[in-house]
């Protein structure tokens, strides 16, 4: 019953921890709904319907459902089958393995392409620009006031390499 009543004025609000009615004749009345009712399904903006990424999504799959069951088809069933069922029109069979073939041919070459590219635009490793370049910042000679306990955060600076190898291949012991 405080569904039914709910469900008649269009202004009202379904919400998952409460029912808000803002009907005239109570404005402000606050109802709790049992726990077994279910929701309208309408958002409290009071949009109807399904968004357009979702129709488009749906749509998309479908599609491709549809176009991967008649490319099996093509591809598979004999033509006097094809012939029968009044079919006569259709690409050759060839275009069922080369398509496939070139499409991953072509994925493979561009990844391979991709990957030299890198290495080439990738400076040797004894090079000093995989160390330095225009945003590196050498440390400065900071030296804080002996004032109490407050030090004050040195200014940011990148690691020299010599600080790295000593941390790292000293024997520390």
């Amino acid at each position: 019953m405080l569904n039914e009543r709910v469900m008649e004025d269009p202004r009202s609000v379904n919400s998952p921890r409460r029912v808000l009615s803002l009907s005239r004749k109570r404005k402000g009345t606050l109802s709790f709904p049992e726990p077994d009712d279910k929701a309208s399904g309408f958002g409290p903006s009071g949009e109807h319907g399904p968004k357009p990424s979702e129709v488009y999504g749906f749509v998309g799959s479908i599609s491709t459902v549809v176009a991967t069951v008649i490319f099996l088809v093509w591809a598979y069933v004999p033509e006097p089958w094809l012939h029968a069922i009044g079919i006569f029109y259709y690409p050759s069979k060839y275009w069922a393995l080369a398509v496939p073939t070139y499409a991953m041919v072509t994925i493979v070459l561009a990844i391979g392409f991709y990957i030299g590219l890198n290495f080439m635009a990738t400076p040797p490793p004894t090079s000093l620009n995989t160390i330095f370049d225009e945003y590196s910042r050498e440390p400065s000679s900071f030296e804080p006031s002996a004032e109490g306990d407050e030090q004050p955060i040195e200014p940011i600076s990148d690691i020299g390499i010599n600080q790295i190898n000593d941390l790292m291949f000293n024997d520390q012991k």
